[in-house]
């Protein structure tokens, strides 16, 4: 019996790995020896996904359902109950983990696991697989203790360490309440057993794995475990390693800054959530944080590590408005981090943000990912400013090929000039997709220059070098009439042509 499980996801890009798919697998107990992971990406067509799936001819097909791929999950569940309507289809992972909040694909599968699963999975598989009756379909998962579970690290292949991420987690759960965020409802932090994951991290580092990426929602909460680990890689540091944490903003004693000194220029990336400096918003959603120590912290870090820093900031939280929140962009690029995350709002299905929605006004796309569309204080138009401007702010401030330009840009008032940029970058191009590195170059020139009145000398100068340093190939010239979209004429019969079907 063989190729009775099939656990599969579609992520959001080929790097990424399916971390939960690995967890169900290895908590499978006797039943591994039938089950296989099979990973896709959202850009590959259902049709073809759903013939993969079913070729092994598996009786379990279960899905791991997030906000990034529901829609095209749901596309490639109705395909698989269309033409195999007998194979068992079990969904479960955020997504689908609130039984009063489902989305349309629900009522197409046959079980839906809410909330952990790497218990409930199996039971469940031993049921169906063993011909035995299941009371529901919507199965409330059961947290397990973490020393009972079995680590998913060994269901790393070769192929994913030598080119994916490696997802890890030292602790599980957050004891922040912050509602925008579904670790809201964690009661707290629990860790593994450090031992026994340094262990597994040193087996994965002797297989070859070099990038890690830490998915605890906060990895320095408990001081002296960050400092264990830290050191841990400090000991097997190369060239190539290389680690990513989402830290707490405002938390960083002396006894952790000594050791993130000692690291290298460019082996550490720090997630850091500082999402609004505002205090009022801060209380209304629960969030603590200490904005003077989130300053101080971050300043510290960019001048005394190598670390590259990832802030995110979230536009739409109930009570904030354009001015508001352009004095929070403001302020934290004054603290230089090298990128600046600006997330738009998201309504994630069972957030406690949600109980605000009457209040603020809220509005929401009815469509994956949800993102927030107005608010009482910030209309429809705004927000799609907004989202452009984050958008054009990936291409240009986060890109890292703008580091001559970008600072010309910035100037006095952030916030102000960039969204004067992004506008009129909107207007030349009719889009802030699909626009070519170097057509951007181009854009930018006329938009400093013509728009926001800079002087072309220095315009010039800075975007040449920023070129240079791109690693583009051939030479640009700035001077050179904007483009134009000219009309042209198509050939209908272009293809019947090359047939030799039709006399020129």
């Amino acid at each position: 019996m063989t190729n009775q499980i099939t656990l599969t996801t579609l992520n959001a890009r080929y790097m990424h790995c399916a971390f939960g798919l690995r967890y169900l697998l290895a908590n499978l107990g006797e039943l591994q020896s039938v089950a296989q992971i099979r990973e896709f990406t959202i850009q590959q067509r259902p049709i073809d996904i759903a013939e993969q799936l079913l070729a092994p001819g598996p009786r379990i097909i279960a899905f791991s359902i997030y906000i990034w791929n529901v829609i095209e999950t749901a596309a490639v569940i109705a395909l698989l109950k269309q033409v195999s309507p007998q194979t068992i289809i079990v969904v479960g992972g955020p997504e689908v983990s609130f039984a009063d909040d489902l989305p349309d694909l629900a009522v197409q599968v046959d079980y839906i696991i809410t909330g952990p699963g790497e218990v409930s999975f199996r039971q469940l598989c031993e049921d169906l697989l063993g011909n035995k009756p299941v009371a529901s379909n919507i199965i409330a998962g059961k947290a397990a203790s973490l020393d009972e579970l079995e680590l998913p690290y060994a269901h790393y292949n070769a192929d994913d360490i030598r080119n994916r991420l490696i997802y890890v987690e030292a602790s599980r759960g957050c004891p922040f309440k912050c509602e925008f965020c579904l670790s809201s409802l964690d009661k707290t932090a629990k860790p593994f057993e450090l031992a026994r994951f340094l262990d597994a991290m040193d087996d994965l580092y002797q297989r070859g794995a070099r990038n890690f990426k830490f998915i605890d929602r906060t990895f320095n909460l408990k001081v002296s475990t960050s400092i264990a680990i830290l050191e841990f890689f400090l000991q097997r540091m190369d060239g190539d390693l290389y680690l990513h944490f989402e830290v707490v903003p405002d938390y960083l004693p002396d006894k952790l800054k000594q050791v993130l000194a000692r690291f290298p220029s460019g082996a550490l990336q720090f997630e850091i959530g500082v999402q609004t400096f505002d205090s009022e918003i801060q209380q209304t959603i629960s969030r603590r944080q200490n904005n003077d120590n989130t300053r101080d912290n971050l300043r510290w870090l960019r001048q005394n590590t190598g670390a590259h820093i990832h802030a995110d900031l979230i536009f739409g939280l109930p009570g904030d408005s354009l001015d508001n929140f352009a004095l929070s962009f403001n302020q934290l690029v004054s603290l230089k981090p090298q990128e600046i995350q600006l997330g738009i709002l998201k309504r994630l299905r069972g957030a406690p943000i949600n109980r605000h929605s009457d209040a603020y006004q809220l509005r929401y796309n009815p469509a994956a990912p949800y993102n927030i569309l107005s608010t009482r204080d910030i209309d429809f138009a705004t927000m799609q400013r907004v989202n452009r401007f984050a958008r054009f702010w990936d291409m240009i401030g986060n890109s890292g090929r703008f580091e001559n330009t970008l600072p010309l840009i910035l100037a006095q008032r952030p916030f102000e000039n960039f969204l004067e940029l992004s506008d009129c970058l909107y207007e030349l191009a009719g889009s802030c997709w699909k626009i070519s590195l170097r057509r951007l170059f181009s854009l930018l020139f006329i938009a400093l220059t013509e728009q926001m009145q800079l002087r072309p000398e220095l315009v010039r100068r800075s975007l040449l070098a920023d070129y240079k340093r791109s690693g583009q190939k051939g030479v640009i010239d700035l001077d050179s009439p904007r483009l134009e979209i000219v009309p042209r004429s198509g050939v209908a019969n272009k293809r019947q042509r090359q047939h030799g079907q039709i006399e020129a």
